[in-house]
């Protein structure tokens, strides 16, 4: 018989890009958000996005990567209950 061995992807793993996902996410949101405070200083015209807008884009950022967590607590769940 063959033993088949499998190489791991020298990539980044699902779990750091979402995490580094995440980490954006919060700082496009206080970023924006400060500028967005701020830009009555700077300049006399209005800042073009409103704080809501500014917190779903955000968090539209962090969703499109939570299914890669909630796939891995699944994963978790699974092997509690196997196991």
């Amino acid at each position: 018989m063959s033993d088949i061995v499998v190489d791991k992807k020298d990539g980044p793993s699902a779990k750091d890009v979402s995490l580094k996902s995440m980490v954006i996410a919060a700082v496009w949101i206080g970023v924006l958000t400060l500028a967005k405070a701020f830009w009555g200083l700077v300049s006399e015209k209005t800042f073009g996005l409103s704080v809501s807008e500014i917190v779903l884009s955000g968090l539209m950022i962090a969703a499109v990567f939570s299914p890669v967590y909630l796939a891995i607590v699944l994963d978790k769940i699974k092997d509690i209950k196997v196991g």
